[in-house]
């Protein structure tokens, strides 16, 4: 078996196993979990995320030139510390609608946008989840509630930062910063997007006309050679004034 068709055969219920690594997870810190059904939470928890390591292990062993798949591959590696970010992958299902006729560019802005919105919001969600872990029970936290840490996290990806919720926890801090990369990055992505679909409205505009133009050509060619067809015995007039012989 080569590394692409194990890919395929195991992309999808690592899909549904990032689901329940989600569930889990949110279910342990919104809860607040403790004893026998925080073990358990763990135990599922543990035994999926060592589910993405064997996967990505395995992909790496069967691929033919390691090193190279490696480098092309880095999602590949970021899903495996990060399983929850294999959901993305529903969003697929968006980006190809029965129906709609996009051009290339067009398709792609459409990936990109759904794509990046998907992970911004995985990321939001799983950043939420973590600091609310980690502030809950901390000395001094303002962060106590998953309303209060979704607030914060919003917040922070968009990099406002009003201040009224601050971790105080060297792990909120951690996640805070990487929240502020991922603003970043998602405000540039926004960015490019929009100024790649004002670029193509704008040659698409000058395309247009040029169509039309050669339309009105091709008309007046073909009346040109109507006017020079013979005319066929039948559509012939005969002169009144002639007698036959």
């Amino acid at each position: 078996m080569d590394e692409a068709t194990w890919h395929r055969r195991t992309e999808w219920p690592l899909v549904i196993a990032s689901l329940a690594f989600l569930i889990a997870y949110s279910w342990r810190v919104i809860a607040d979990l403790s004893g026998l059904a925080r073990d358990v939470t763990t135990w599922i928890l543990a035994v999926t995320w060592l589910l993405f390591i064997c996967d990505y292990v395995v992909r790496l062993a069967l691929a033919r030139f390691r090193g190279a798949w490696f480098r092309r591959h880095l999602g590949a590696l970021t899903f495996a510390v990060l399983p929850t970010l294999r959901l993305v992958l529903l969003l697929r299902v968006l980006t190809r609608i029965p129906g709609m006729r996009l051009s290339a560019g067009a398709a792609l802005r459409t990936r990109i946008v759904v794509y990046g919105t998907g992970v911004a919001i995985v990321l939001i969600y799983l950043a939420s989840l973590t600091v609310l872990d980690a502030e809950r029970h901390a000395p001094g936290a303002t962060i106590v509630t998953f309303g209060d840490a979704i607030w914060w996290s919003c917040v922070t990806v968009t990099t406002t930062g009003y201040g009224d919720l601050v971790p105080a926890t060297d792990e909120g801090r951690l996640v805070g910063t990487g929240l502020m990369f991922v603003g970043v990055a998602l405000s540039g992505v926004i960015t490019a997007t929009l100024a790649s679909w004002i670029v193509e409205r704008a040659s698409r505009g000058g395309d247009d006309a040029e169509p039309a133009t050669r339309g009105q050509v091709r008309e007046l060619i073909a009346k040109v050679d109507a006017l020079g067809e013979p005319v066929t015995g039948s559509e012939r007039t005969e002169d009144p004034t002639t007698t036959p012989d």
